[in-house]
């Protein structure tokens, strides 16, 4: 058993003999460098201004094609298919996202 483990151990032990010390400047960079990053305080996030008579808009345009929704499916489910459907559907979408962004940014 004591063969095994000299044989798993010995490279593990080369290798570290055999490694670089690192240069004495480096290392007091490394040190330099994170002491300022210690030092910085943190980014400040600037969020644009929210036009909120915008935003409003856009939801009130987005409750109204919502309701529009249901009846074109009752409609679908008889046969007709209304042209405007998938328009409609588009624009919902777009504007979803649209507030959904400027909501969290």
């Amino acid at each position: 058993m004591k063969p095994f483990v000299l044989l798993i151990m010995l490279p593990v032990l080369a290798s570290a003999l055999w490694q670089k010390p690192v240069p004495t400047g480096i290392r007091q960079a490394d040190a330099a460098e994170s002491q300022t990053q210690n030092n910085l305080p943190p980014p400040i996030s600037i969020r644009p201004r929210v036009d909120a008579a915008k935003l409003q808009q856009e939801a009130d345009e987005l409750a109204k094609l919502a309701q529009t929704i249901p009846p074109a499916i009752t409609d679908i489910r008889h046969g007709l298919v209304p042209k405007d459907i998938v328009e409609n559907l588009k624009r919902i979408e777009k504007l979803s996202k649209n507030l959904r962004s400027e909501m969290n940014p």
